[in-house]
């Protein structure tokens, strides 16, 4: 077994009062609010990753809040109020992002939102107007807009789009750099006193009488006060019972386009496609409802089936009569489950859990994450 020395013994390893599992997004930002309510808390994030993996960095860099048909869809599954407080929740968050960071430090840009309604959604416009005055109601008194969602078809020929019939704009979207973010939250929380240790895979954890074991690849036990599981969705490789399973989402990103025409984030069917410009190049991502049960898996990969898709998607709606090629396939994993209210709180009086951010885990993590604090704290 491996002999710890006394510094390392007394640092690194040393027991904590609150020990974080994952350095994604909702971990840190759950650090960060435990220390800036409580500085002389001793906190240690475990990543088994030498950088965050799942969502966190391998998303699409949206900062969303829900496209319009994507809410109508929800205000049925979930009921109203429920569609409200996920809205809710997520514009606060995107608020507190650009609170407490500089929009360049993490490569923010207001460059507005849309949605693409194709001919085979069969909504006239009578149909969408009535949807969208709905949803402007609703929203108002969240966003302080009277009008969040507007149609904008005269932009669908200037945008070069093909095989779409009608637009939904949303100005108050932005996008952001991804890596950027988890870099700039990594260092505020380090700054703040949090140690992150990366490469360590916790593979159990015991209850004692005041403290939690905790077992991992490492030769030697931690052990902490308490323990946050923020593994999203791989949570249930470490808590069987709670209801969240992995779900891939599939990207790809095209070589620069001269002149491309379009700047902002779009979505497309219930925000199942959604694309944005990474630059001068097109970044899409989605399909997954084309292989709804081949894309609930924890594997990091891309498959032809939906790549080919995303492919078709690209040449028919976004880049018609265009060129290019294409430079990056990644996927990422998604925590979502039976419905989409992330998984926020105790699980006894010593383990706790913030997971099951649904696919919208950059606007939900700052207000998951100070929810969760608050709990860890009482």
């Amino acid at each position: 077994m491996q002999q710890l020395s006394v510094w390392e013994k007394e640092s690194f390893f040393a027991p904590k009062d609150i020990t974080i599992i994952g350095s994604g997004l909702v971990g840190l930002w759950s650090a960060y609010y435990l220390k800036k309510h409580q500085p002389d808390l001793s906190i240690s994030i475990l990543d088994r990753g030498v950088i965050p993996t799942g969502a966190s960095t391998r998303n699409a860099g949206f900062a969303c809040f829900g496209s319009a048909t994507e809410l109508v869809a929800d205000r049925k599954m979930m009921g109203e109020d429920k569609m409200l407080e996920l809205v809710e929740m997520r514009f606060k968050g995107l608020r507190k992002i650009r609170k407490v960071f500089h929009d360049r430090e993490i490569g923010f840009e207001p460059a507005g939102g849309y949605e693409l309604i194709s001919p085979e959604q069969n909504m006239d416009l009578n149909s969408i107007r009535s949807h969208l005055d709905g949803l402007n109601r609703l929203l108002r008194s969240i966003v302080g807009k009277n009008k969040t969602f507007h149609l904008d078809d005269a932009k669908i020929s200037s945008f070069g789009f093909g095989h779409t019939k009608h637009l939904i704009e949303n100005r108050m979207e932005g996008q952001l750099h991804s890596g950027k973010l988890c870099e700039a939250l990594l260092k505020k929380v380090q700054s703040m006193g949090v140690t992150v240790l990366n490469g360590i895979e916790v593979r159990a954890f015991d209850k004692q009488s005041d403290r939690v074991g905790i077992d991992s690849n490492l030769p030697f036990r931690l052990s902490a006060g308490k323990l946050l599981i923020c593994t999203n969705a791989f949570a249930r490789e470490l808590m069987p019972q709670l209801n969240v399973e992995p779900a891939r989402g599939q990207i790809l990103v095209t070589s620069p386009i001269p002149n491309l025409r379009f700047r902002g984030t779009f979505h497309h069917d219930e925000g199942f496609y959604y694309f944005r410009n990474l630059g001068d190049r097109v970044l899409l991502g989605g399909a997954r409802n084309k292989a709804i049960e081949e894309e609930h898996t924890n594997t990091l990969a891309t498959t032809d089936k939906i790549q080919d898709e995303l492919e078709r998607f690209l040449r028919k709606v976004i880049l018609p009569n265009t060129s290019y090629r294409i430079d990056y396939r990644w996927s990422g994993i998604m925590g979502v489950g039976d419905e989409k209210m992330p998984i926020v709180g105790r699980i006894d009086d010593r383990i706790f859990s913030a997971v099951r951010m649904g696919g919208m885990g950059v606007a939900l993590a700052p207000v998951m994450g100070k929810k969760i604090a608050e709990q860890l704290r009482s």
